[in-house]
């Protein structure tokens, strides 16, 4: 039980990747508060975590308003007294050809994805300060943070930032024993590509490793940049993508 003491948040947590990031956290050991945007989903997902056996209480909201954020960790340090890990795992993906991007697409995929990362990131990272023990931070970027991919532009653009964040706060956190680290995820089967019939068909081909990631994938490589294992490697970019940036094949 390698987190038992330990308080995680993460938020866009109701399914897929935060909800296996959560679940794993909190069967390790952790108390965890679980963030999703749809308040029956984020409450499921808790009671799905709670009858393993988990230590887990949702809170909904959109974390790309800071007074969620700000709420949400002083709910976190309410129930269980203290925030050791905190992760920034809400985002939105939109995809649209560049010529007709509009701006309300725009600023809606920064405003949760940039805004909602870096204000997670503060406020949480003040609570640590205030603890005076350290802790974690893990941000999750993309594989199109590295690697061009076609109608991802505004996307990829903040989950570029993102990486760079990762690596600038190193600077901002590491005096008081932070650490922050980013995850690159590639190509992952969750509830919302089963939207796409072709999606594992697709990705299964051009994958080095012959299929796109699991959410438990992705999840155990999180868990690493968490743990004490990671103690000293802070302002890094993790790409788990079974391969996929090293050749780099556009999907069909």
């Amino acid at each position: 039980m390698p987190f038992t003491g330990k308080v995680a948040l993460v938020t866009g947590a109701g399914q897929g990747i935060g909800y296996e990031i959560c679940r794993q956290l909190a069967l390790r050991g952790a108390a965890v508060l679980l963030n999703d945007r749809d308040p029956e989903l984020a409450e499921c997902a808790a009671e799905e975590i709670r009858w393993e056996g988990g230590n887990c209480l949702a809170y909904a909201g959109d974390v790309s308003q800071v007074d969620l954020i700000e709420g949400m960790v002083q709910a976190c340090v309410k129930e269980f007294g203290r925030l050791d890990l905190a992760i920034a795992n809400a985002g939105i993906t939109h995809f649209g050809d560049f010529w007709a991007f509009s701006p309300a697409q725009f600023e809606e995929v920064v405003a949760l994805n940039m805004r909602g990362t870096f204000f997670l990131a503060q406020i949480a990272a003040k609570q640590m300060r205030a603890q005076g023990e350290g802790g974690s931070l893990l941000l999750m970027s993309s594989v199109v943070g590295t690697q061009a991919h076609k109608n991802l532009g505004a996307y990829a653009m903040t989950k570029g930032g993102i990486q760079i964040l990762a690596k600038n706060l190193v600077v901002e956190l590491s005096p008081y024993g932070i650490t922050c680290n980013a995850i690159a995820p590639g190509a992952t089967s969750t509830e919302r590509t089963l939207n796409d019939p072709d999606y594992d068909r697709v990705w299964s081909t051009i994958t080095p490793m012959g299929r796109p990631a699991s959410p438990l994938d992705i999840a155990e490589a999180a868990l690493f940049l968490v743990s004490s294992q990671a103690r000293h490697i802070t302002g890094q970019t993790l790409i788990v993508d079974g391969g996929w940036t090293a050749v780099s094949p556009q999907p069909e």
